[in-house]
């Protein structure tokens, strides 16, 4: 909607308004206000050039993958060495013999939990290095569904145990087996010394 100028004879009976009016602030405005100044013209600018548009031009080549948790093996692997690095070389290609073994074959996780405590205790109290725990590699599930189930609960439930207390100030590394002691099965528990 475009504004309309005003005419003559209106500018003059709005001067003749403004005369008779009395300000309320005496100090400010002695003359009269200025006309309003006319509207500025737009300026046109030159639209830029805009390239062919080819759907998918721009998207990435791959698509993303979903980042879901590692493999517990992948995550062990690379988790600092917090032993002797001669030692634990030996301990990778199964040069060491565990101290001491523990099975969890066939237990469930409310059995294997405690087992699991009072072995790895029972074991640094008297005085023993590296020990072999057994989880198994576990049973195939046939559930089909959107959410994928681990392979082995109790294969992935042990590091976790491991690295709670009561255990957490007693284990110093956790690392799969060599498979001369039982592989992705097994783990080595190295323990901390009694002081």
């Amino acid at each position: 909607m475009t504004r309309r100028k005003l005419t003559a004879d209106e500018i003059d009976l709005w001067q003749e308004v403004v005369k008779k009016t009395e300000r309320l602030h005496h100090s400010a405005h002695k003359a009269a206000p200025a006309l309003p100044l006319p509207k500025p013209k737009p300026i046109k600018h030159p639209v830029p050039h805009i390239d062919s548009f080819e759907l998918g031009s721009r998207s990435r080549q791959k698509p993303v993958k979903h980042d879901l948790k590692p493999a517990i093996t992948d995550r062990l692997f690379r988790a600092p060495v917090q032993m002797d690095q001669k030692a634990f070389t030996r301990m990778t290609r199964g040069k060491l013999k565990p101290e001491g073994k523990l099975d969890l074959h066939g237990m469930r996780i409310d059995s294997a939990h405690p087992a699991l405590i009072r072995f790895i205790l029972s074991a640094q109290a008297s005085g023993k290095r590296l020990v072999l725990v057994v989880t198994g590699k576990g049973k195939d599930r046939d559930e089909p569904g959107p959410i994928p189930t681990p392979r082995g609960v109790l294969r992935h439930q042990v590091p976790h145990w491991l690295a709670l207390p009561p255990l957490a100030q007693g284990v110093l590394q956790v690392t799969p087996a060599h498979i001369s002691h039982g592989g992705s099965g097994a783990y080595y528990v190295y323990l901390r010394r009694t002081r």
